[in-house]
């Protein structure tokens, strides 16, 4: 079991424009046809058994694939914890718990619902960062988009520098996508 950031990001290390944009990713269109994507993510969710994401993420989805108005088309089938400060709209039908604070306990609860596979945080950067804070992060998958943004929602602000991130794999998904797997090495807290 693994706690795993799987996200696509900028070269220069970006989520999202200054404007909480995803048109830079989605000119390639549709990325699920670029050789590789589908069965990588397959293979990905597959081994999924819980996942997380932050308030702004959340919103980017409901807002971006209408799904207020259509909630079965929320996509995932797993069990979602979202983070927030904030009462957020609720999708129909959707298995989401809406929590606040410390990431540390939400884990705990989130490996129980997992049974044995891997909880995937979706963003944002922040807090995916606070999941590493408690050395709850064990690796970081990134699809590196060929765009630069130069500014926006940064992909996991936190110095990560001793221990190193560990590379494992690579992987080439069309000529759009470098893959590229890292294993968080944790600190010696205490």
């Amino acid at each position: 079991m693994k706690t795993q950031y799987y996200t696509a990001t900028s070269i220069d290390g970006y989520l999202a424009d200054e404007d909480n944009s995803l048109d830079w990713l989605f000119q390639f269109g549709e990325i699920e046809e670029i050789e590789g994507v589908n069965e990588e993510y397959s293979r990905f969710i597959d081994q999924v058994g819980a996942l997380a994401m932050g308030s702004t993420t959340y919103e980017w989805i409901i807002e971006h694939e209408n799904i207020l108005e259509n909630p079965e088309e929320w996509p995932y089938e797993i069990l979602a914890w979202v983070f927030s400060t904030r009462e957020l709209p609720v999708v129909d039908g959707a298995d989401i718990h809406f929590v606040q604070g410390d990431v540390a306990p939400v884990h705990a609860d989130m490996v129980k619902a997992a049974d044995g596979k891997n909880i995937w945080l979706v963003g944002g950067g922040d807090l995916v960062g606070q999941f590493h804070d408690h050395d709850l992060l064990d690796e970081i998958i990134l699809s590196v988009a060929p765009v630069t943004l130069a500014s926006g929602a940064p992909l996991l602000p936190r110095e990560i520098t001793t221990p190193p991130l560990k590379l494992t794999n690579v992987q080439q998904q069309g000529d759009v996508f470098a893959v590229l797997t890292y294993d968080v090495q944790q600190s010696k807290m205490g």
